[in-house]
C-alpha cells in the first residue's frame, strides 16, 4: 500500500464539478485569443447573449476530459523514456518565472544573468530527486525579451539531458523553441511521439485567457508538446477566500484549458495544474506556501485525480527571503503533502521570496526534502519481517540486530541517507566541524557538485543551428551572452571530497547568510 491523502469526499469532488460545469456554461470564459476564439466556435460552442463570451456546454466539457490522456511519458534529450506522469507517480522540477538570483558565494541578491542560469542547470543536472529541469528564471537584461525564452531553452538543452519544463512569455514565442527541440529529434512527428518538454499554459484569472496564452496553446498542441494548465488563484482577490469556493473557481479555469486543447487536438497531453496562493490583505503579499494556498493545491488536485487526468503544482517551495527555518518548514510541508497527494509534476524547489529569487544552495537542500518526502511515500510492505520470531531471536542472542543477515540485506533500500547539507551528526562533532549552519552546508555542497560537472556533448552542427535560429530573432543584438564553459571535473571532486567537508582538514571561510548581510 502505498501511503496518500484524501483530502475531499466523493460527494464534494462531485459537487465541485458540477457546479464548475455550470459556470462554464451559462457564464463562460473571455478568449482574448482571435485564433482560439475562432476555433472554439467553429467547434461549435455556443457564445452569451452580448457575444462577448465563449459558453462551454457540459457535454463538450465532458468528451474533453475523456479524450484527455490518463497518463504520458516525458523523454530525454536523446530519447530515451525518463518520466512517466500519470497516476501517484511524483515527480520533482524547479520552479519558474524567477527574476533574480541569490549568489551562494557572496550572499548577495541581484538580477540573474546566463552565467546563473547554465550554472543552476549544471547543479540541477545531478541532483537526484529533481526529476526534470525549468526554464526557471529570466536572464534579464543580457538578452533581448522576444527570444530570452529560446536562449534559456538552449542553454538547458545543451548542459543538460534531463527533460524540461518551459513556456513562451510572447505570443509567438513557441513555434522558435519546437524549431530547437527537434534537432534532437527525427522530425516533428518524433518530437510528438517523444516530448522533453512540458510548457505551462497559464489562465489570467477571472475566467479569461489572454492572447499569448491562446496563441502558446494553440501552438503547443499542434506541435504534440505537452502543456499545463496553471491558473494562478488569489484566495480573497480573484477567487473566494474560502476552500471551497476558491478550489471551483480554480477547477473551472484548468477545465477550460483541457477543453480548449482537446478541441484543438483530441488526445493532446495535458496536466491539470496550477499555482494558488493567498492574498494577505494586511502587506498586499501573496503567499504561495500559505498552508490555505497548500490546502488548495490539495483541493484541486483530488478533483483532477477524480476524472483521472495527470495533475501539477507550485509546492516545495517558499516565500521566505532566505534559506532559514521558514524556507525548510514550508518546503518540507507543502512537498510531504504533494508526495502524499500524488502530485504527478511538482514545480517549486530552488524558490524564494514569492517565486521571485532562485537560490541555488535551497535547489540542493531542497533536493534533499524532496528526497526524503518520496521515501516517505514509498510502498509499505511486508520485508522478511512478518513474522518477526526470528528477529526476536537473533535479539535475544546478540543484543543487536547490526549485522543481522536481515539488517545488511534491507538496511541500503530502506533507510534514506542525505546529502552533507542535512547533519545527522551530535553537536559536539559539528562544533569541531566549523559549526556550519543548513544555509552553509548547502553553498558547500553547490560548489561540490559543481565541481564534479561533466559536460553533455551535443552536435557541433546542432548547436550551431540553434544558435542561428535564436540570432535570427534578434532586432538589436548582434551577438549572443558568453556560456562559461564547464571546466573538467578533477579527481578529488569526482572522489566526493571537497575543502570544508567534515574530515577534509582546514574548513573553508564561513558562507555569508543574506539575511545576516542585510540583504
Amino acid at each position: 500500500m502505498r501511503p496518500t491523502l484524501r483530502f475531499l469526499s466523493d460527494d464534494l469532488v462531485e459537487r465541485v464539478l458540477d457546479e464548475s460545469m455550470r459556470v462554464l456554461a451559462e457564464t463562460g470564459m473571455e478568449i482574448r485569443g482571435a485564433g482560439m476564439r475562432r476555433r472554439l466556435l467553429d467547434a461549435g460552442l455556443p457564445t452569451d447573449a452580448a457575444g462577448d463570451r465563449i459558453l462551454f456546454p457540459r457535454a463538450i466539457v465532458e468528451k474533453a476530459i475523456a479524450d484527455a490522456p490518463r497518463s504520458f511519458v516525458l523523454y530525454d534529450r536523446d530519447g530515451r523514456p525518463h518520466a512517466d506522469l500519470g497516476g501517484d507517480r511524483v515527480h520533482f522540477v524547479p520552479g519558474s518565472s524567477g527574476l533574480k538570483w541569490l549568489d551562494h558565494r557572496t550572499g548577495a541578491v541581484r538580477l540573474a544573468d546566463s552565467t546563473d542560469f547554465v550554472e543552476y542547470v549544471r547543479l540541477g543536472d545531478g541532483l537526484d530527486h529533481i526529476s526534470y529541469l525549468a526554464t526557471a528564471f529570466s536572464t534579464n537584461a543580457d538578452i533581448e525579451a522576444q527570444v530570452s525564452d529560446a536562449w534559456r531553452l538552449f542553454m538547458v538543452l545543451t548542459n543538460s539531458r534531463k527533460p524540461v519544463v518551459s513556456g513562451a512569455f510572447t505570443e509567438h514565442g513557441v513555434p522558435r523553441m519546437v524549431e530547437l527541440m527537434q534537432l534532437f529529434r527525427a522530425d516533428r512527428g518524433d518530437l510528438a511521439a517523444r516530448p522533453m518538454s512540458i510548457f505551462t499554459i497559464t489562465a489570467t484569472g477571472n475566467f479569461r485567457y489572454s492572447e499569448d496564452s491562446c496563441q502558446n496553446l494553440i501552438d503547443c498542441v499542434e506541435a504534440g508538446i505537452p502543456v499545463e494548465i496553471v491558473p494562478v488563484t488569489l484566495m480573497g482577490l480573484v477567487a473566494p477566500v474560502t476552500l471551497v469556493g476558491a478550489t471551483i473557481f480554480h477547477t473551472i479555469d484548468v477545465l477550460a484549458g483541457i477543453t480548449m486543447a482537446q478541441v484543438i487536438r483530441p488526445g493532446a497531453p495535458v496536466l491539470f495544474g496550477g499555482a494558488p496562493a493567498a492574498f494577505h490583505m494586511k502587506i498586499a503579499s501573496s503567499p504561495m506556501a500559505a498552508i490555505e494556498a497548500v490546502a488548495l493545491d490539495a483541493a484541486y488536485v483530488a478533483v483532477a485525480k477524480s476524472l483521472g487526468l495527470p495533475c501539477q503544482s507550485y509546492m516545495a517551495l517558499s516565500d521566505a527571503p532566505v534559506l532559514d527555518a521558514q524556507a525548510g518548514a514550508e518546503t518540507f510541508g507543502s512537498a510531504l503533502v504533494a508526495a502524499l497527494a500524488g502530485v504527478n509534476s511538482v514545480s517549486g524547489p530552488g524558490m524564494l521570496d514569492y517565486l521571485l529569487v532562485f537560490s541555488p544552495a535551497k535547489l540542493v537542500f531542497d533536493d534533499d526534502m524532496c528526497g526524503q518526502a518520496l521515501r516517505f511515500v514509498r510502498e509499505v510492505r511486508v520485508a522478511d519481517d512478518l513474522p518477526v520470531q526470528g528477529l526476536v531471536d537473533r535479539l535475544m542472542a546478540d543484543q543487536h540486530l547490526i549485522m543481522a543477515d536481515h539488517t545488511t540485506a534491507h538496511w541500503p533500500a530502506e533507510m534514506y541517507l542525505p546529502s552533507p547539507v542535512i547533519d545527522r551528526d551530535n553537536r559536539e562533532n559539528w562544533l569541531k566541524a566549523g559549526g556550519k549552519d543548513t544555509y552553509a552546508r548547502a553553498c558547500d555542497e553547490v560548489d561540490r557538485r559543481l565541481a564534479r560537472y561533466r559536460p553533455v556533448e551535443t552536435d557541433p552542427a546542432v548547436e550551431a543551428e540553434m544558435r542561428r535560429i535564436i540570432l535570427s530573432g534578434l532586432e538589436e543584438q548582434t551577438e549572443l551572452p558568453t556560456i562559461p564553459a564547464a571546466p573538467e571535473p578533477t579527481a578529488e571532486a569526482l572522489a566526493g571530497a571537497f575543502p570544508g567537508a567534515r574530515g577534509e582538514g582546514a574548513a573553508r571561510g564561513r558562507r555569508v547568510n543574506a539575511r545576516r548581510r542585510g540583504a
